[in-house]
């Protein structure tokens, strides 16, 4: 770091170096991206101005008409883009644009494949969208002022992407950033005032803030001459596109503008637009991405649906606005009866809030209901991308527990194959006269559960097991008990009831077999001691010699090794110890005289049981 007077030159994170050379050298398929990402920073700052202001007007400093200005000089070959937004301190301008500070930026590099279209279009998505200019630009120069600091608290930045930039004080009359963009060679097509105003309009048409640009003149050069150098029009249509009429919205402004709101490359996979009217009014327009943001399971990812009160940002928590198992969900809740100055601490506690909430669930739920019902291919899109998260909803929203249990998907010994398509009502659809209960397994893979030992019985007697493999599954069936009447059943807990299912020759011949070999249970149970809570006669296996069966109220053994593997501490559980009496180990075992051989096969079996 240097430093001459107030100006410091300093050098960027590596990080940061990174992304600039990838943005110099890689990217260069879809230039026109910088100005939507420069674009969409000035809109944030003008959000963040009008929610301050709620509190503390002085900080318009007499100027409330907030807008974004870009202008261009061909003869010094830059183009400027200027915002009277909330501005930023030199501790902001060093934390925000001198280095990177989202989590996101690890994910960014690896999540880029060598497609330069596609790559291109992640850089909004990971915040990293002020460094595009750098495609175009080979210097940049950001002034800025913090709202209502004093006019001599400017700061000018100034890099030419080469690994250092500088920093100084200087004086500016106005609040805001202005950043003025050094072209390349061979950048001149954005020198061009039609094509800026194409790219506008075909990136940030929608934005509810004025674009502005000077006014051209094409006519007479006596009437250019005398025109007034300082005219300046909208260029955008300046209005907040969930206010309009669904009749008067194209989907490719629906696309357009949810691209911005979420910052993603794709299309949305669906959306809803509705307006709710009576004493809580308000308009919401929500998307379901086609594919899982990079952060789905970052547990402070902030970027989700954003909350405006009469058309002003508020916030963008998203957990305010949508349960964590919603939490994939992007757009926006406009309300025309929250408070405009309701601060993000009264958020938390505001039955308003609550309702608007609610009824947002509810209309996601009816979306994701229609794509179950109407189109199987894109929820299938849906289940594979967000299926997990999905699987929380019963855990976390008990009230719309029933609803959210009718769009779960499951792997069952019905299907062949790993893919989720089995719901739970196709499931009672097929169960056998006289069944009572919804069986399933947990396991920590599907080739686990498909191959696990517990399974046997309900293979000989064609009965349906749901099998269940992803880590959330465990928690949901500790919360999902039935559903329409049926409860739910662990096949690999608790004592084995088939209700009527089972033979009465089953039943006899297992009693008889736990008579016949009491003395071999007992001495297994000398070898094994307290690793296990009993041994038992198995009722469930027809083909494998033994198998571990948790007690009927007991942490599955799933559970226990994924709150293991978080590091919680875990008490002890036992295991039943099941031996199947028919299998020629156990037989052999029976028979077996030498203590020392009988104690290494009785180990054998239980640690061939643990595998499973």
């Amino acid at each position: 770091m240097t430093t001459q007077d107030n100006k410091v030159t300093m050098g960027f994170e590596a990080e940061v170096k990174q992304l600039l050379h990838l943005m110099i050298h890689s990217l260069y398929s879809n230039k026109e991206i910088f100005l939507r990402e420069l674009i969409s920073n000035g809109s944030d700052a003008a959000d963040k101005l009008r929610f301050n202001a709620l509190s503390d007007d002085a900080l318009y400093e007499g100027d409330p008409d907030l807008k974004i200005r870009i202008g261009f000089d061909k003869e010094a070959r830059t183009l400027t883009l200027t915002d009277n937004g909330i501005g930023m301190t030199r501790d902001e301008v060093r934390e925000n644009i001198g280095t990177i500070a989202r989590s996101g930026t690890k994910q960014f590099f690896e999540s880029l494949t060598g497609d330069q279209a596609r790559d291109s279009q992640l850089i909004g998505q990971f915040g990293v969208g002020f460094y595009s200019s750098f495609i175009v630009a080979d210097k940049v120069v950001l002034e800025t002022r913090k709202a209502g600091s004093p006019t001599d608290h400017g700061v000018r930045w100034e890099s030419k992407g080469e690994g250092d930039y500088t920093l100084e004080d200087v004086d500016l009359k106005s609040h805001g950033t202005t950043i003025t963009l050094h072209l390349r060679e061979g950048e001149d097509e954005f020198l061009d005032g039609w094509k800026l105003r194409s790219i506008i309009r075909k990136f940030s048409d929608h934005i509810a803030l004025p674009i502005e640009m000077q006014k051209e003149h094409y006519g007479d050069p006596k009437e250019d001459e005398e025109a007034p150098k300082e005219e300046w029009e909208t260029v955008n249509s300046a209005s907040a596109l969930w206010a309009k009429s669904r009749d008067d919205i194209s989907d490719e402004d629906y696309e357009t503008f949810y691209k911005h709101v979420s910052h993603d490359f794709q299309a949305p996979l669906a959306r809803v637009h509705s307006r709710v009217e009576g004493n809580n009014e308000y308009t919401l327009l929500l998307y379901i991405p086609a594919a899982a943001p990079f952060d789905l399971w970052e547990r402070d990812a902030k970027h989700g649906v954003r909350l405006y009160v009469r058309k002003v940002f508020i916030t963008e928590e998203a957990d305010k606005l949508m349960p964590r198992y919603l939490r994939f969900i992007r757009g926006v809740i406009d309300s025309d009866s929250l408070p405009l100055n309701v601060s993000r601490e009264i958020l938390q506690e505001n039955a308003l809030l609550e309702k608007i909430r609610s009824g947002a669930v509810k209309k996601v739920l009816g979306l994701i209901e229609d794509l179950a019902q109407n189109d199987p291919e894109k929820y299938s899109i849906f289940w594979k991308e967000f299926g997990q998260a999905f699987k929380e909803g019963p855990i976390e929203d008990h009230k719309n527990k029933d609803r959210i249990a009718k769009l779960l998907r499951f792997s069952s010994t019905h299907n062949v194959g790993e893919e989720q398509t089995v719901s739970l009502e196709d499931y009672i659809e097929r169960m056998k006269e006289g069944q009572e209960k919804i069986y399933y397994i947990t396991a920590e893979s599907y080739a686990a559960a498909k191959n696990s030992p517990h399974l046997e019985i309900f293979k000989k007697k064609g009965l349906e097991v749901l099998l269940m493999h992803e880590r959330v599954d465990d928690w949901l069936v500790g919360y999902l008990t039935e559903f329409e009447g049926k409860s739910l059943q662990s096949i690999a807990k608790g004592d084995l009831d088939l209700g009527t299912l089972a033979d009465d020759t089953d039943k006899q011949h297992q009693e008889e077999a736990t008579k016949a070999l009491e003395p071999l249970i007992d001495r297994i149970k000398q070898v094994l001691g307290d690793r296990v809570a009993d041994v038992k006669i198995s009722a469930r296996l027809t083909d494998s010699p033994a198998c571990l069966v948790t007690e009927g109220f007991g942490m599955s053994r799933t559970m226990e090794r994924i709150m293991k593997s978080a590091g919680q501490a875990m008490p002890m559980s036992k295991p039943v110890f099941e031996i199947n009496p028919d299998h020629a180990l156990v037989i052999k075992l029976k028979s077996e005289q030498d203590d020392a051989r009988f104690e290494d096969l009785s180990n054998i079996l239980y640690d061939q049981a643990i595998r499973f």
